[in-house]
């Protein structure tokens, strides 16, 4: 194979990537080399992109967390997996594999873990270094582009709702109709829970009733919160909040039953408003939800290989990922942008 590959690298926070040539890496002992079939496009790609959080990337760095795509070499050492295998490099790259967190299947807050897109270069670029201990497995009968969604997306609200403890029969309310709550709504009816959806805008709502949601809820229109309430019955027993919108984080906390639990998802910038009185009055529980461990992962994507959920896509090409990028900045992407490296 050539050794030169294409890649959309962050050489400057915030300015736009540079699509560049540059050498096929090498992989090292326990390291495989992933040639990219589809790699998604997340909003946490823009946060890296614009260096938003308290760890930065070091520049400069190739985003994508989302990468599919076929083992092709690997160094010494390597056991896990097998050359011509299909495998996901998701945002959780590595974790130590040691620490009390990876010992109780924790493994996303160990404090050792490596970010692929972040820390370790991602699937922006034709090819994709790896650890074979932390990749997805693709099951067959599922597309690269139809699985790189679930990788992040996908097990990252299948986790949250299974964070809920809410159970077959109860209500479950998500805030946010997008790239993530569109995928929450299908594994929550899957899971037999009730699902009221909540967005601002009327057609994503219309497509949230079209995937199955019993209650569909405008934020805009009224009092949401009271909304929910009325038409729950009390409250969700559960809420998942993917909008990364501070309103709705506290209209979140409103719409929780007492005795639910209410899972933060999205990152907003500033502060959380905490009702403290109504927290501690009800009983609510807050909690944070980090995408989700290598279990929850297979779980997702067997939902996915089943036909029981499937991610909404649009196909770019890398050469559009800018224009992607800057899209996706505005809201202007009705659910997930999936890179074709195959047909782009």
């Amino acid at each position: 194979m050539s050794r030169r590959m294409k890649a959309a690298v962050v050489e400057q926070f915030g300015a736009p990537l540079v699509l560049r040539e540059q050498d096929i890496p090498i992989p090292g002992s326990g390291q495989i080399l992933v040639k990219t079939e589809a790699c998604g496009v997340c909003h946490t790609d823009i946060h890296a992109w614009h260096g938003d959080w308290p760890t930065k990337p070091t520049l400069p760095f190739i985003p994508g967390h989302e990468g599919i795509g076929t083992v092709v070499a690997f160094g010494s050492g390597v056991t896990a997996v097998k050359e011509g295998e299909r495998v996901g490099v998701p945002w959780l790259y590595s974790a130590c594999g040691h620490c009390e967190y990876c010992l109780s299947a924790r493994e996303t807050v160990c404090g050792e873990a490596q970010f692929g897109g972040y820390t370790k270069n991602g699937g922006f670029a034709e090819y994709i270094l790896a650890d074979p201990n932390y990749v997805a497995r693709i099951p067959s009968g599922i597309k690269p582009t139809e699985a790189a969604p679930i990788i992040c997306a996908g097990v990252t609200t299948y986790k949250g709702i299974k964070e809920t403890g809410a159970k077959p029969g109860e209500w479950i309310a998500i805030s946010g109709i997008g790239g993530l709550g569109h995928l929450a709504i299908q594994y929550a009816k899957v899971m037999g829970l009730y699902v009221c959806a909540i967005d601002i805008d009327d057609g994503k709502l219309a497509h949230a009733k079209r995937l199955g949601a019993d209650l569909v809820v405008n934020a805009k229109a009224g009092d949401p919160v009271e909304t929910v309430r009325n038409g729950t019955g009390g409250g969700a027993h559960g809420v998942v909040i993917t909008a990364p919108s501070l309103g709705a984080f506290k209209q979140g906390v409103g719409m929780t039953r007492k005795c639910g639990t209410c899972v933060l998802i999205g990152l907003p910038p500033g502060e959380f408003p905490t009702p403290l009185f109504d927290v501690v009055s009800n009983c609510i529980t807050i909690r944070g939800s980090f995408v989700g461990t290598r279990q929850d992962m297979a779980e997702a994507l067997a939902f996915a290989a089943e036909g029981k959920v499937k991610a909404d896509i649009e196909l770019q090409p890398l050469s559009a990922i800018n224009q992607v990028l800057e899209r996706l900045q505005h809201g202007n992407v009705a659910s997930r942008v999936v890179l074709d490296f195959l047909n782009g």
